[in-house]
């Protein structure tokens, strides 16, 4: 499903939830008492496209969990902030000391914690479970569920809208689509 707010050209940054975006926002624990999360590896080319196509990625959540950081130093993410109870307070400090207005911002997220920040960003996209609230903020409904690709459909989506899609994966692994 798709509306338009603007011109997705200005964003400069994608604001990604983890869990419910980019897992199934299930919480698993070993025997030991760790976190464990199972990530998608189709995401890793909506990650890689976005940095080719000069887009900077932060990924904020809510909470903190060892297997996010393994991940997201694999996936090259250019800001990982862990552990953050309030969402909305901290990208307004974020937007100030980067110099950004919330229009050069696009915003991947699925429930309430991510509410304001996607409703007040240039893009907002939402897995196909997000709750209602945010499905009726969002720019843009993967008809893929959290976890199993949606945000590497998110970013295609937009890279798209962009024309930039098919530069950067061509660039990043050699073909034409």
């Amino acid at each position: 499903m798709i509306m338009s707010r603007q011109n997705y050209g200005r964003i400069k940054y994608l604001i990604i939830d983890v869990d419910g975006t980019m897992t199934d926002a299930g919480v698993y624990y070993d025997e030991h008492g760790n976190e464990i999360k199972k990530f998608c590896t189709k995401d890793a080319a909506g990650f890689f496209a976005a940095r080719q196509a000069g887009i900077k990625t932060v990924v904020l959540t809510g909470r903190e969990c060892a297997a996010t950081i393994r991940r997201m130093a694999e996936m090259k993410v250019d800001f990982l902030v862990q552990n953050v109870n309030n969402k909305t307070a901290y990208l307004a400090g974020f937007l100030d000391q980067e110099n950004l207005s919330y229009d050069e911002i696009g915003y991947l997220g699925d429930d309430l914690n991510d509410f304001i920040g996607m409703k007040n960003a240039g893009f907002a996209g939402c897995p196909s479970d997000a709750c209602e609230e945010i499905k009726n903020i969002s720019d843009y409904i993967s008809m893929v569920e959290g976890g199993h690709g949606a945000v590497r459909d998110i970013i295609t989506y937009l890279l798209k809208q962009r024309g930039e899609w098919e530069q950067a994966i061509a660039e990043l692994y050699g073909v034409g689509v």
